[in-house]
């Protein structure tokens, strides 16, 4: 009896398993197999891929039986295939299996980054939840066509007079940030991504090669300061195998694309793109392509060019988003003829140079006016702007020359010596503190105090304290004014009239008319 009951059991389940593969349908599938043929350093050849193709992924099986390892095709010869490993390459030895993908590198996109850190993958590194993305996209995208294109034709406030005066950015510009190293690049791009709490624009940072302090320090100031909830912060460390260091600008740029493209103004920042030059140098010299200057690849222009040549402010046509671009760059000893240097400065719209010797002397930002140039933002000036800061940067560079002849101790004239001591308060009211982004209306209040001279009744020492009563005001009593400012950048006689005043009443009770003004 229990034979006969096991037979029936047995049955049973033949049948189910017939009728299951009954269901199944045989096809023939295309698997593309190569072998490794060298491996080392986070690099690897690889041979018998004949269809692969430039940025397609790779597959790499270990000899450990670990999870597979992934790579990206980096140069293409007629019988080896350079790549660079997306993760650790241990266990994978000569001889392993590669397999192809038949798919470029590609990264999430969509809303669901806003407000995460995420890797050059796209994957989170900031202990939450997985990135359910709407869409992947191609980490290499074509630049839009010339026809794509509108004119640069809207301002991208950083929130810092000096910039926003005299090198004013507008949304869809490329503009480097050249400097030698600690002498404030990023402090700029974090006030330029705190200034964008008020606006509309979606910023993308993206950390290549930085160490994991100086990128968390970034990311505090801007949860503590601006609005992360529409930032995505992109951080390649310095200790991640160089092709994920060399994807992650890509990676962001495309991250960025998904909100231009739709009808959105998207901020691009690299930080920076030294480093990644000199990342892509170590994969080239590795991989055993010929190097040209400083042992840098031929083609260290065109990765630099392909990345930046995709923001543009795009036409009605495409939705009238922009992508702007602010890329940072290091020098040596304030050496912008070096080669990297030279490069970037010629693929931009412009520079904002900082020099070291005005950082140590305390003025922050320390940007050189004189080097320094924007060669389109000019046109995105607001109107009262573009006004009040027409004559300021000459003002200022008059003053800057005069005053390194004064410096000798000679006798000056009553005339040379309101100059200088005009200037010296330009240059104070340029200084600004960290974390502390001016609004539109409390740079037109404050070039209106420059352009009226009376600055010049303040005492250096207590610029400070004008702007904090500045602030003051446009809270209690300013607002419409401040709100309508901000709003039209414009700014009519009765409106100036009513600043004039304001900033009148303010010196008078910052300095009694008994203190000497020096």
């Amino acid at each position: 009896m229990a034979t006969s009951h096991l037979a029936e059991a047995l049955n049973a389940r033949l049948q189910k398993a017939s009728t299951a593969l009954s269901g199944l349908r045989v096809e023939p599938r295309l698997d593309l197999i190569g072998r490794v043929e060298r491996v080392g350093d986070d690099v690897a050849g690889v041979r018998g891929l004949p269809d692969a193709r430039l940025g397609e992924l790779l597959v790499f099986e270990r000899s450990d039986g670990g999870e597979p390892v992934a790579g990206i095709v980096l140069t293409l010869d007629p019988d080896l295939i350079g790549c660079a490993m997306l993760g650790r390459a241990s266990g994978v030895e000569a001889g392993n299996l590669v397999r192809g993908t038949g798919t470029v590198a590609s990264v999430p996109i969509g809303e669901k980054l806003l407000g995460r850190t995420v890797n050059a993958l796209g994957l989170p590194l900031d202990d939450g939840p997985p990135i359910e993305a709407e869409h992947a996209a191609p980490v290499e995208k074509a630049a839009p066509p010339i026809v794509d294109r509108d004119f640069v034709n809207t301002a991208l406030n950083t929130g810092l007079l000096v910039i926003d005066a005299m090198l004013p950015l507008g949304r869809g510009q490329r503009e480097l940030i050249i400097g030698d190293r600690e002498s404030g690049k990023t402090a700029i791009v974090i006030d330029t991504i705190i200034n964008q709490r008020d606006s509309n624009v979606i910023c993308v940072y993206c950390a290549v090669g930085q160490k994991t302090s100086s990128v968390s320090q970034v990311i505090d100031a801007v949860h503590r300061y601006g609005a992360p909830q529409r930032c995505i912060f992109v951080f390649a460390p310095a200790n991640d195998p160089p092709g994920v260091q060399w994807l992650a600008p890509y990676a962001a740029c495309t991250m960025a694309e998904y909100f231009s493209e739709r009808g959105d103004d998207a901020l691009l920042i690299i930080d920076d793109l030294s480093k990644h030059a000199v990342i892509y140098r170590q994969l080239s010299l590795l991989l055993r392509n010929p190097p040209a200057r400083e042992a840098y690849p031929g083609d260290i222009f065109y990765i630099h060019s392909r990345l930046l040549e995709r923001a543009a402010k795009l036409s009605r046509e495409r939705g009238g988003g922009s992508l702007t671009a602010l890329p940072i760059a290091a020098t040596q000893e304030s050496n912008l003829s070096a080669y990297i240097p030279t490069n970037l400065i010629s693929i931009t719209d412009g520079q904002i140079v900082l020099d070291p010797r005005l950082f140590h002397e305390g003025q922050k930002p320390a940007v050189n006016v004189g080097k320094s140039v924007s060669r389109v933002g000019g046109k995105t000036q607001s109107p009262v702007m573009r006004e009040l800061s027409e004559m300021l940067r000459l003002e200022y560079t008059q003053f800057l020359e005069l005053e390194i002849f004064t410096r000798f101790g000679g006798m000056v004239d009553e005339r040379t010596r309101s100059i200088i001591e005009h200037g010296r308060r330009i240059r104070a009211v340029l200084t600004q503190p960290e974390y502390e982004p001016l609004s539109l209306a409390q740079q037109v209040i404050m070039l209106v105090a420059i352009d009226e001279k009376i600055i010049d009744k303040v005492p250096l020492d207590r610029v400070a304290e004008l702007r904090s009563a500045i602030a003051e005001w446009l809270k209690a009593e300013g607002d419409e004014l401040g709100r309508g400012i901000n709003s039209s950048g414009d700014l009519d006689a009765d409106g100036r009239a009513q600043l004039t005043v304001m900033l009148t009443e303010i010196v008078e009770r910052i300095v009694p008319h008994s203190a000497s003004v020096g």
